[in-house]
């Protein structure tokens, strides 16, 4: 199946809107977590959406860029859903990151 680029670039989007989505509603699921089981998270995706501003010359500070993955100032999502990381989260994210 071949798919042009427009229509391509617009499903991208769709499916990445839809996965800030997912994370807005799922505050539960700390950024800690995310990283030990899939690698990346919330920080990682708005570090990308700056990183693709960046490459196209638009002016996105790191701040607007976390605003648009969390739906608030990031500091406010760290003081309403933010838990302190235990032991073992620690010790996963250090040997599946190490240097992070």
């Amino acid at each position: 199946m071949a798919i042009d680029d427009k229509t391509r670039t617009e499903l991208e989007a769709a499916a990445f809107r839809r996965l800030v989505s997912h994370l807005r509603e799922r505050t539960d699921v700390q950024n800690i977590d995310l990283m030990n089981l899939a690698g990346f998270c919330r920080n990682c995706l708005s570090n990308w959406l700056k990183d693709a501003a960046d490459e196209k010359g638009v002016v996105l500070t790191r701040d607007e860029s976390r605003e648009a993955v969390y739906g608030m100032p990031y500091d406010t999502w760290k003081t309403k859903y933010q838990a302190a990381a235990n032991p073992e989260q620690l010790a996963a994210m250090k040997k599946s990151h190490p240097g992070h």
